[in-house]
């Protein structure tokens, strides 16, 4: 391909990445708000993705002009298309974090220290770790690391999985009166949205092996 086509590619791999790395940011923020409840760390966490729409919908114009102009092929083209699914997979994760953010902020508060310490924190931990593996896949040419790269980006999604289950279990037997019940579920929906952070670095990951190695989209 061209050097445009090169200059192009590599300005939409900056830009995804910039985006990436303010989700890392952000839930690394929330990673230390869980420990305290502190509304300030929330905040400041929020703050490292917004304006997603608009920065995902620059990237996803400069892959449109970039198929328009180049018309790429082979690995060329599987790197656009993973990249243009990419920038929703990022827009959805970065979506996710705002609804936790919002959802743990109101009851953070009312939650035991010793579930947010045995549950929640491992969870955003796990979460962290899948966003930062996720990420790094961007900047790795070699087909076996990738590849184990991907396989710890699952191993720590079915860690959130777990862990989401195992609190559900836990809440669901401490709610034995109304008032609770309210309380542990708005808690459940928070913490899913966690969860759901981590089910999109599985997709992104999906993205970057096809890219890179090839073959078809993993479900």
């Amino acid at each position: 391909m061209s050097v445009n086509f090169d200059e192009n590619l590599l300005d939409i791999k900056t830009k995804v990445v910039a985006i990436g790395d303010g989700l890392l940011e952000a839930n690394k923020i929330l990673l230390t708000a869980l420990s305290d409840c502190n509304e300030q760390k929330f905040n400041n966490a929020r703050a490292h993705i917004k304006n997603i729409g608009v920065k995902t919908d620059e990237i996803d114009n400069i892959i449109i002009k970039v198929l328009a102009l180049y018309t790429p092929e082979a690995s060329d083209l599987r790197q656009v298309i993973a990249y243009l699914k990419i920038t929703n997979e990022l827009s959805r994760a970065c979506a996710n974090t705002r609804s936790f953010i919002r959802g743990f902020t109101d009851v953070c508060a009312d939650v035991d220290v010793k579930t947010i310490n045995e549950y929640a924190v491992p969870m955003q931990m796990s979460t962290v770790k899948a966003i930062k593996l996720s990420l790094s896949m961007i900047h790795c040419e070699d087909e076996d690391e990738i590849q184990e790269i991907y396989n710890d980006v699952l191993i720590e999604e079915n860690k959130t999985d777990d862990l989401y289950e195992m609190v559900e279990r836990n809440l669901a037997s401490q709610a034995n009166d109304s008032s609770k019940f309210e309380k542990f579920h708005k808690m459940l929906r928070a913490l899913r949205k966690s969860s759901k952070i981590a089910s999109r670095t599985i997709s992104i990951a999906n993205l970057l092996v096809y890219a890179k190695i090839g073959g078809n989209f993993r479900s």
